[in-house]
């Protein structure tokens, strides 16, 4: 399949996560990995990246953060988008058989980052991984994909800035603290680069492995118009997902 030409498809369900964020499930199959990430074009407006929920059918959540995710949460069932991928570099799983007794894979995800941290959720419960997901958040409002984790069978702890669901406190202290007392095999994150921040210093601090997507605003998604470089690395060619090693 010719990734850089764009694939018309049209949406089938649409699912409201919270007051800001929609999910659309479309009529369109892709073989993707998780962390991989399509870039969405609607004709006359504009084309923007966004990470894969799903890739069987092809699911995306989207954020109300701007006009064009406004346009594509005003979407109903039965319009048509455009989509152009899979693009980036996955997230990758270590050999569930090398794992360390009763070791875990400690997902964090902070806001709509989570999205594509389920589809890894999803191929880590299938290959046999136990999973923990800290999901970050502002306020309880804002809590995205808590029972689809659970559903999954991971252990879900919720963190929220202001105390209304869950922990106070951010995503990473409750990190941090399942760090004391569960054995990690790896460390996966997506959201706010903050975040992502702390997490390379949790996953040091525990000598881990971390995965980290990234998130830029993107013009090609191949590496060309240089629109999302990130210290010399460009995120769409080079990641999303950025491996750091302890």
């Amino acid at each position: 399949m010719n990734t850089s030409l764009p694939q018309v498809t049209r949406i089938v369900k649409v699912i409201d996560e919270s007051p800001k964020v929609r999910t659309l499930v479309l009529d369109l199959q892709l073989e993707a990995e998780p962390g991989q990430f399509v870039m969405v074009w609607l004709p006359g407006l504009d084309e923007r990246p966004f990470s894969l929920v799903r890739d069987s059918p092809v699911t995306l959540t989207i954020a109300r953060v701007g006009p064009f995710s406004a346009a594509l949460c005003a979407l109903e069932v039965g319009d048509r988008l455009w989509v152009r991928g899979p693009l980036g570099r996955p997230f990758t799983l270590p050999p569930c058989e090398a794992r360390r007794p009763r070791s875990q894979l400690l997902l964090v995800g902070g806001g709509y980052g989570v999205a594509p941290l389920h589809f890894l959720a999803e191929c880590a419960r299938a290959s046999g991984w136990p999973v923990s997901m800290v999901i970050g958040a502002r306020t309880e409002a804002d809590v995205i994909f808590a029972r689809r984790f659970q559903a999954l069978g991971a252990r879900v702890t919720v963190a929220t800035e202001d105390g209304s669901l869950g922990e106070q406190g951010m995503a990473t202290d409750s990190a941090a603290a399942l760090l004391q007392d569960t054995a990690y095999e790896a460390i996966y994150a997506c959201g706010p680069e903050p975040m992502l921040e702390a997490v390379v210093r949790l996953a040091l601090r525990w000598q881990l492995p971390a995965q980290l997507s990234y998130e830029r605003t993107m013009r090609c998604g191949f590496g060309v118009c240089g629109s999302c470089a990130r210290e010399g690395w460009m995120v769409c060619r080079d990641g999303p997902v950025m491996h750091v090693r302890a």
